[in-house]
């Protein structure tokens, strides 16, 4: 894996320093990149400065930034009128203007000639075409999407787009990048809406024209968005507090792509027109009313969600994640689909889509999974990556920091038993998906666990450990962000456990009212012996990457940005070894810990004498003789 140029302390130019470009910049000055923000005049780029400056300020006073920490961001930071000066040598360049078609295409001309041909370009466009905006440019392969969600700053989420042209070594890229700023990032596929709004727009426009047939309060409508989608603002206060033009031409956008069903009311355009906030706290809730407008609302999302799926705008769990992640709503639509059933949720969207014939196509996938039977949408939480002779298996929840749920462990069981035939595989790499390897079991849902099921949910995560733990080829645990209770107890059935700087890592159990349970406490004590890990289970505190390996359960200590190349070129080094050596020294250490010593060194001098008979020994020793690099096959 080669060395990305794109990590801190590289230049990031943004391009724009209003209210999404100020954020934007602060995210990377943050993340530690050098930041160039350009701007069209000395006015703009004081009101850019500012709103940076007001948002470093606002940190401070809620005690998560200090001061020094604020001047060191503030450091990273320079402001430019001159837009060569703003991209000279920049490994990334970020568009952050007025999201108009035309100005955006002038930038990009003014853009095209200043840049050298290792830089990668982003449009933060919320609704353009991102092919449509890289036509003409001459590097279509490095142009991208990267739409960042209001407050930049702040909000985790970042759709990666990719257009026609753009290169998957591109898109890798801005993923890897996301991940450096702790964002979380979806891909998209380029169409009217990505993700996100695909789904969101149309809830506030459906919103308006339930108002529209006056027979439900605006009151009504807001708390029911507010309590079906677990959100802090029902559709109205939202568009008062984000701007009605907002969603009258993010609409509008959408009608052009997909039809008069994503037409914008009547109602939408009027309010728009009037400058007008609306006056939803001037009438009261009717909850008679509530159960018929709940039906509309969840119909037409789930109706959308699934389709875009199908389309392969995004998958579910993007789509999941875009709603709870970047709208900060507490269920998306596939969790709510699994809540209400898939049978009922086809219901909804067909009674939806009977408003609009043959308009608002439903999901083919969502009436065969309905005629199946099947109550539950399936979603995926890990995920198998390969890289030559390694496997990466990630743990994917990025939104509740990788937190281990029944079905996470279920799915990471399965992956570990789908690659165990694979005799081409060297080594496996065990991390998350996002810079965090697991903060824990899932409290949400070990709250709900009567005593047996906690007994058995123990057990479950003993199961995976084990299967971990004699897993043929050599495990590698990579500990980003933090390995916290059953994170740490499912790193520790690794062969050995490795850390990115910053990570913590413990067993804070004690903390919850329970205690480690997946094996944590056993294996611990192995590594580092019973008092030590009476402290940390006892104390339920945690301990830095740097604590670990000085206490003797992580082996290495990588810096941050380079933790996985370096997992990466350890796991290579592993995998160019002789197969058959590996995976017989690994049973012989495994277990010669269970057996006396007159055993284990009897199983030893036994297992190596076995390799004397393999194709591998042959070729290993006659490599060496003849001085050149063995081809090892397992044989």
């Amino acid at each position: 894996m080669a060395p990305s140029s794109l990590q801190p302390p590289a230049i990031v130019a943004v391009l724009g320093g209003g209210n999404m470009g100020s954020g934007i910049a602060q995210a990377c000055a943050q993340a530690g990149f050098t930041v160039r923000v350009r701007d069209v005049d000395a006015a703009a780029i004081a009101r850019g400065r500012g709103l940076i400056e007001k948002m470093l300020q606002g940190a401070i006073d809620r005690k998560k930034l200090s001061p020094a920490k604020r001047d060191e961001v503030l450091g990273r930071i320079t402001f430019s009128t001159d837009l060569s000066e703003a991209v000279e040598g920049a490994a990334l360049v970020i568009e952050a203007v007025f999201e108009e078609e035309s100005v955006k295409r002038a930038l990009f001309e003014e853009l095209a000639p200043l840049v050298s041909g290792s830089t990668l370009v982003a449009t933060n466009t919320s609704s353009l075409s991102v092919t449509a905006l890289a036509k003409g440019f001459p590097q279509p392969g490095r142009f991208a999407g990267l739409h960042f969600f209001f407050p930049a700053a702040v909000n985790k989420l970042v759709e990666i787009i990719g257009g026609e042209s753009s290169d998957p070594a591109t898109l890798s890229e801005l993923e890897r990048f996301c991940y450096l700023l702790h964002k979380i990032p979806i891909t998209t596929a380029d169409r009217a809406g990505f993700c996100v709004n695909r789904y969101f727009v149309p809830y506030l426009n459906e919103s308006v024209r339930i108002a529209e047939e006056n027979v439900v309060s605006l009151a009504t409508i807001e708390e029911v968005g507010r309590e079906l989608f677990g959100a802090m603002l029902g559709p109205f206060e939202l568009m008062n507090v984000t701007g009605i033009p907002i969603a009258f031409h993010a609409e509008s956008s959408l009608c052009r792509a997909f039809g008069p069903a994503y037409a914008p009311a009547q109602l939408l355009e009027t309010q728009f027109r009037s400058g007008q906030p609306w006056p939803w706290k001037a009438s009261t809730v009717e909850p008679e009313k509530k159960a018929a407008v709940r039906r509309r609302l969840l119909g037409l999302t789930i109706g959308i969600a699934t389709r875009l799926v199908e389309e392969g705008v995004a998958t579910a769990e993007a789509t999941d994640r875009g709603a709870t992640v970047g709208l900060r709503r507490t269920w998306g639509p596939f969790a709510q689909l699994s809540t209400v059933g898939v049978a009922e949720g086809l219901e909804l969207v067909e009674e939806h889509a009977q408003r609009w014939p043959g308009n608002f196509p439903v999901s083919a996938e969502l009436k065969e999974r309905a005629k199946r039977g099947e109550r539950r949408w399936p979603m995926s939480y890990v995920k198998v990556e390969r890289k030559g002779p390694v496997a990466w298996v990630l743990l994917d929840r990025p939104e509740v920091l990788n937190s281990l749920n029944s079905d996470l462990l279920d799915q990471l069981d399965a992956a570990f038993r789908s690659l165990e035939p694979d005799r081409t595989l060297r080594v496996v790499v065990l991390a998350g998906s996002s810079p965090v390897f697991a903060a824990g079991a899932d409290i949400a849902e070990m709250e709900k666990k009567t005593l047996a099921e906690g007994i058995e949910f123990g057990f479950q995560g003993q199961r995976v450990a084990e299967h971990i733990e004699r897993f043929p080829t050599p495990v590698i645990a990579l500990v980003e962000g933090y390995a916290l209770g059953g994170g740490l107890e499912l790193a520790l059935a690794a062969d050995f456990m490795v850390a990115a700087e910053g990570a913590q890592l413990g067993l804070p159990e004690v903390t919850v009212g329970i205690h480690p349970g997946m094996g944590g406490a056993t294996r611990l004590t192995r590594l580092i012996g019973r008092a030590k890990t009476k402290h940390l289970a006892y104390t339920g505190l945690p301990v830095s990457a740097e604590e670990a390996y000085r206490l003797g359960f992580v082996l290495e200590v990588y810096p941050a940005a380079r933790a996985r190349e370096e997992v990466q070129a350890l796991a290579d080094t592993i995998a160019s070894r002789a197969p058959l050596g590996v995976r017989w020294v690994k049973q012989v250490i495994d277990r010669g810990l269970d057996a006396s010593l007159a055993s284990a060194l009897h199983l030893e001098a036994e297992s190596a004498g076995h390799t004397f008979g393999t194709h591998d020994r042959t070729e290993g020793m006659r490599a060496f003789l003849e001085r050149r690099k063995p081809k090892f096959e397992g044989k």
